[in-house]
């Protein structure tokens, strides 16, 4: 099994505990974690636990669409240009050295506490122009997603439509959507222009994640832990071990052995993922 989208930092994941969350993975049956930045606080420790993990973590990076107010300050906000004037030397700098097999986390976040009601935005910006930057900021990583034949990991809360909207609009090949909460004739469009969907463990619990998985085929659905986020018990940090839990709820509403729903998943991302983590997958 393979969970495309996670957040293995040290913040996360202090050494003690990734050691155990490292062990825990391998004994499910994980043999690769796709680890995502979100910011430039992180970029490159994501990087560096990757480095570290003989294998196992392929690292990811990109410009989530919502912001830490600073490194020491977790408050969240709407992301800026000036976020990204910071964040693209990085990123491409990752491009050029070939070290990372996707751009992610990026994406749309139009969440009420975010845009409409948080009080850490420039009071000088309307909701709109929030979302316009929002849509700049997103398709400049997608962009740059393409010309560099990499996966894009994507955020899409309360935007659903509107992320896919920028996808297509770049002509994107190599799309994963996260977590994906947008309307269901929404996901079905989008996997007719080839995209793949990452199911969480938190699907267990979710009424909306079981529709969107019984609505979708099973060949365009991959398995994501999101960690420490999304597990199967609200409030309790989750770990990439528990994408087996993901496995088995899609087999039971797929009604197929969850054995299946794991080679169905590899198969799949032996088209959604650069020809590097191809080649990687071929030889396990």
């Amino acid at each position: 099994m393979i969970d495309v989208h996670a957040h293995i930092q040290s913040i996360n994941f202090p050494e003690e505990s990734l050691s155990k969350m490292v062990d825990l993975a391998r004994e499910a049956g994980v043999t690769q974690i796709v680890s995502v930045s979100e910011s430039v606080f992180d970029a490159l420790d994501v990087l560096n636990v990757a480095r570290t993990s003989n294998g196992l973590i392929w690292p990811g990076l990109g410009l989530h669409p919502v912001q830490p107010l600073s490194k020491e300050d977790n408050q969240p906000r709407s992301v800026t240009l000036k976020d990204l004037e910071e964040f693209e030397p990085i990123l491409q700098q990752s491009i050029s050295a070939k070290e990372i097999c996707c751009i992610g986390e990026i994406g749309l976040d139009f969440s009420l506490h975010i845009l409409a009601k948080n009080t850490h935005n420039p009071s000088t910006l309307s909701e709109d122009e929030l979302k316009n930057i929002q849509r700049q900021v997103f398709k400049r990583q997608v962009e740059m997603a393409i010309d560099a034949d990499l996966t894009v990991n994507v955020h899409s809360r309360s935007a659903g439509h509107h992320a896919l909207a920028i996808l297509y609009e770049c002509n994107a090949k190599r799309v994963i959507m996260h977590a994906f909460d947008g309307k269901v004739s929404y996901a079905k469009k989008a996997v007719e222009a080839g995209y793949y969907f990452s199911v969480p463990p938190s699907i267990v619990r979710s009424p909306e994640k079981q529709n969107l998985v019984a609505a979708l085929p099973l060949s365009h659905l991959l398995l994501e832990s999101d960690s420490p986020a999304l597990g199967p018990q609200k409030n309790v940090d989750n770990t990439p071990a528990n994408i087996l839990l993901a496995a088995m709820e899609i087999a039971r509403i797929k009604k197929v052995d969850v054995e299946q729903v794991v080679k169905s998943e590899t198969k799949a991302l032996l088209f959604s993922l650069p020809s590097k983590a191809q080649k990687e997958i071929k030889g396990k």
